[in-house]
């Protein structure tokens, strides 16, 4: 019982950190790297520097003004 209720609270606090980053627009590094190895293993997985750098390049364009 001990353990099942410590596995729901470490769930718990990873599922609200992670809800919590993606309110604020933080990309998750972690995601992606769970992700590169599931789905692209033969492909180096970005530096948390580049992901981060790709990730607001996506989010607000390369400098371009924006009318509204």
């Amino acid at each position: 019982m001990a353990s099942t209720l410590s596995e729901a609270g470490r769930y718990l606090g990873r599922s609200l950190a992670q809800s919590l980053r993606l309110m604020v627009g933080l990309p998750d590094y972690d995601a992606y790297l769970s992700h590169m190895a599931r789905t692209h293993p033969e492909q180096a997985p970005m530096s948390y520097e580049a992901f981060f750098r790709e990730r607001l390049e996506a989010r607000y364009g390369s400098g371009k003004g924006r009318c509204c």
